[in-house]
C-alpha cells in the first residue's frame, strides 16, 4: 500500500493506494467519527462490494442509499435522496457518509455530505479508475444542471481516499479508457516525463497490468495532491485540470449527459484544446499528433460528434465556472506537458477551430 497525503493544513488527508485496501477494515474505521454511517452507492457498484464494507462496521448503525447509475442521475432530486434517508433515520452532525462508486456518487455523495447540517464528514471510496486518479482527490462535489455540468457544487474535503486498485479487475473496457483520459490529461499538463512514461507503456494499461496501472495511478494522484494543496479553491494552477473539460462538458450537456462518459466528453475536448493551443502558435502540428495518437491508442473516442454545432459549442461554453465578463475561458497548452491558466482566445480562432477540428491523427 501506497499512501500519499493532500496538505491542506486542519483539512489534510489521506490517499490509500493498493490492492485489497476494501479487506482492511481498520483504513475506514479510523476516519469515521460517530456510530453513524450512511453508504451512497449505485445499482452497479452496490452488489459487488456494498457488503464487503458494511462487513467490517458492525457495531456501527449503517444504513444505506442506492441510487441508478449513470451521469443522468447526478441532480438535486437524486440528492434529496440523501438526505431523505439521513432525516428519516436521524442522523446528526456526527454522522458519516461513505460514496462508494465512481465519479458521480463521489461528487453526488461529497456534496449531500456537504450540505447536511451544513457537513457531515465523509470518505471517497472509488471504484472507477476515473474516480481514483481524478475526481475523488480534491474536494470538488457537486451535481450538473440542463444547463451545465457541474454547475451547483462545494469545495468539501474527505476524510480520506481509499483507492483498492482490485476493484479495477470488475470495471469495463469503457470505463478503464475514460480513465485514462485523466491520467493522460496530467502528462500533458505538467509532467512530460510521464507522458512519455504513457506513451512506452499505454498497451500494458489497456491490457490491466497490474504492476503499471498502480504506477499511473499514484502518479496521477501525485500531481493531483500537489496542485490542490497549491491551490485548493482553485483561484490560480488548479484550473490546469480542466484541460479539455469546457469543450467536453459541452459535449456531455449537448448531446444529454451519460451519452458520452466524462472521460471520452474530456478525451475529445483535449484534442480540440491541442488543436486550439497550434492555432495560437504554441503547438506544432506534430505535437497535436502526438495527443491525439495516445488517446487514440486507449480506445477513447477522438472525433466530435457530429450532432454538435459550432452555435452549441459556444452557448454551452458560455455556461463555465472558467469563464469571467462574459468572455469564454479555456485551458490551452503552452508546449507538451506544459499548461496554460485559463486564457480568454480569439473568438475567430476558437470557431475555426470548432469548425475545422475533426479528431484525426
Amino acid at each position: 500500500m501506497k499512501t500519499l497525503n493532500v496538505e491542506l493544513n486542519d483539512r489534510s488527508y489521506p490517499i490509500y493506494i493498493g490492492s485489497g485496501l476494501l479487506n482492511e477494515s481498520s483504513l475506514l474505521t479510523k476516519h469515521i467519527v460517530s456510530k453513524q454511517v450512511l453508504i451512497v452507492s449505485n445499482e452497479t457498484v452496490a452488489p459487488l462490494y456494498l457488503q464487503k464494507v458494511a462487513d467490517h462496521l458492525g457495531d456501527y448503525q449503517v444504513e444505506t442509499v442506492i441510487l441508478p447509475d449513470g451521469e443522468a442521475y447526478k441532480t438535486l432530486d437524486y440528492v434529496n435522496r440523501v438526505f431523505d434517508q439521513l432525516m428519516g433515520k436521524r442522523f446528526s452532525r456526527n454522522a458519516t457518509l461513505i460514496a462508494l462508486g465512481g465519479g458521480v456518487i463521489g461528487d453526488l455523495g461529497g456534496f449531500a455530505a456537504a450540505c447536511y447540517q451544513r457537513g457531515i464528514a465523509f470518505i471517497q471510496i472509488p471504484t472507477t479508475l476515473l474516480a481514483q486518479v481524478d475526481s475523488s482527490v480534491g474536494g470538488k462535489t457537486g451535481v450538473n444542471h440542463p444547463q451545465g455540468k457541474n454547475m451547483i457544487g462545494a469545495f468539501y474535503q474527505p476524510k480520506c481516499v481509499i483507492a483498492d486498485t482490485e476493484v479495477l479487475d470488475t470495471l469495463d473496457d469503457r470505463q478503464l479508457a475514460a480513465g485514462l483520459a485523466e491520467v493522460i490529461k496530467y502528462g500533458l499538463i505538467r509532467d512530460l516525463s510521464f507522458l512519455n512514461w504513457l506513451e512506452e507503456h499505454i498497451s500494458k494499461l489497456v491490457g490491466r497490468d497490474k504492476e503499471a496501472m498502480a504506477y499511473a495511478i499514484e502518479r496521477s494522484c501525485i500531481n493531483k495532491a500537489e496542485i490542490v494543496a497549491e491551490d485548493e479553491f482553485e483561484s490560480g494552477v488548479r484550473a490546469i485540470l480542466n484541460l479539455g473539460h469546457t469543450f467536453g462538458h459541452a459535449i456531455e450537456t449537448g448531446i444529454g449527459y451519460g451519452k458520452y462518459l466524462h472521460g471520452e466528453a474530456v478525451a475529445i475536448g483535449m484534442g480540440f484544446a491541442a488543436d486550439l493551443s497550434q492555432r495560437l502558435g504554441c503547438l506544432s502540428e506534430q505535437d497535436v499528433d502526438r495527443v491525439i495518437a495516445l488517446l487514440e491508442k486507449t480506445g477513447l473516442p477522438i472525433k466530435p460528434p457530429e450532432e454538435m454545432t459550432t452555435e452549441m459549442y459556444l452557448d454551452l461554453m458560455s455556461v463555465d465556472k472558467k469563464n469571467l465578463d462574459g468572455n469564454i475561458r479555456v485551458i490551452l497548452l503552452e508546449a507538451i506537458g506544459k499548461a496554460k491558466l485559463p486564457l480568454s482566445v480569439d473568438r475567430q480562432l476558437l470557431v475555426e477551430t470548432l469548425e475545422q477540428y475533426k479528431g484525426v491523427a
